[in-house]
């Protein structure tokens, strides 16, 4: 007999991932007495610094972003209900091309092998019954969200383990309705050059290709103030600025697609941890 609790671990990059991409999974499974894991790769000091200040310019501090970053971090968690937070500690590694790709100790340099260790160890130690990361593309390219998906199957794959595994995604159809509400708040979006037009049509995936659709909409509120405790961070700006009720009308449902199963759970779910209970 297995007597550990149902647990969900999702794999994330940086302090405040865990809330824009799972902050509804989070608090919904918390909320059904589900054990909430959350692993942070980075310690996203490639993030903004007081008053916005951003990487390379004068006054950035990395360090001292890292450590207001990991008390927004924990602040997060406690509204999320997440129940135990595992912080990996690697250096942010900022955008493709930054010359924080190539800094020592950062995320994308780190061989795959030893960051999987590490996190197999911690699978080891929670045996999750579901675990979320990212697409091998990161969902948008981004360096440490790639390498976490990375060393997430290379950490299962190391242990005897056989969890659901989900990556997170988004349907075609709200990236389009994300557009345009960003055009209705008034963000300022600039015309993409036609090779970076492309890349951002491939974000995401066509709505029928998505197995799992989790409805979140009552955690909407929580997840808004998740989002809320990250607030240094500017990209973070833009969905405050909508409020809660047109934040959880948009964001309200997360989507997944499932990489790995043992349960045989008919596609499209609705749950997580359909056929685990």
């Amino acid at each position: 007999m297995n007597d550990l609790p149902l647990t969900l671990m999702a794999v994330h990059a940086h302090p405040d991932d865990e809330a824009t991409g799972t902050g509804g999974v989070l608090a919904r499974y918390a909320a059904e007495g589900i054990r909430t894991v959350l692993v942070t790769c980075t310690d996203g000091g490639c993030g903004d610094g007081p008053e916005g200040v951003k990487p390379g310019d004068p006054g950035h501090d990395g360090a001292a972003v890292a450590l207001m970053r990991r008390r927004e971090l924990e602040a997060s968690c406690e509204v999320l209900k997440v129940s135990h937070l595992e912080m990996l500690d690697y250096a942010d590694s900022g955008m493709m091309g930054w010359p924080a790709n190539d800094a020592p100790g950062s995320f994308w340099k780190t061989p795959v092998e030893e960051g999987a260790a590490r996190l197999a160890e911690l699978l080891r130690r929670y045996q999750p019954d579901v675990v979320v990361t990212y697409d091998e593309n990161g969902f948008y390219g981004h360096p440490d969200h790639i390498q976490a998906n990375r060393i997430t199957m290379a950490a299962l794959a190391m242990t005897a383990l056989t969890p659901k595994v989900y990556w997170t995604t988004a349907p075609r159809s709200m990236m389009r309705r994300f557009g345009e509400v960003m055009r209705e708040f008034g963000a300022d979006v600039q015309e993409p050059d036609p090779a970076e037009a492309a890349a951002m049509a491939e974000i995401g995936l066509p709505d029928e290709e998505i197995t799992t659709w989790v409805d979140t909409t009552a955690f909407g509120g929580q997840k808004f103030d998740a989002l809320a405790a990250h607030a240094s961070q500017g990209e973070n700006i833009f969905f405050l600025r909508m409020g809660q009720e047109r934040f959880t009308e948009l964001m309200g449902v997360e989507t997944f697609v499932r990489v790995q199963d043992t349960t045989g759970a008919a596609v499209p779910e609705n749950d997580l941890f359909a056929g685990l209970r």
